[in-house]
């Protein structure tokens, strides 16, 4: 099986994006519970975060 390192995958699980960015896993899940959240994508009831996209989000956040 091929692994794929975190900083290179485009989306992530909840459980990578909390490892990738020293942000709590429901603290994630809060965040993307929002309709117009930027970076979240939902396939089914999976939920998965674009990575870039909450690079860009964390970059600007004063406080999350």
């Amino acid at each position: 099986m091929l692994t794929v390192p975190i900083w290179e995958k485009s989306n992530l699980t909840l459980e990578e994006a909390a490892a990738y960015s020293g942000i709590g896993i429901n603290k994630i899940r809060e965040l993307t519970n929002h309709e117009k959240c930027p970076f979240v994508l939902f396939i089914g009831n999976k939920r998965l975060i674009k990575r870039k996209l909450f690079d860009a989000y964390t970059e600007r956040a004063y406080s999350i």
